[in-house]
């Protein structure tokens, strides 16, 4: 067995992480969206 599996630096799951990350980006993304279209939006 490999020694890295043996010893874990983290024991949290991946999906968990997978889901944070995800969501994160997401917002972000939506964010940069929204400012861009309330800025196309009060530039007219």
């Amino acid at each position: 067995m490999n020694e890295f599996e043996q010893n874990p630096q983290s024991k949290n799951h991946d999906v968990s992480d997978s889901i944070k990350g995800f969501a994160f980006s997401f917002i972000f993304f939506v964010l940069i969206f929204v400012i861009g279209v309330v800025v196309s939006v009060v530039a007219q």
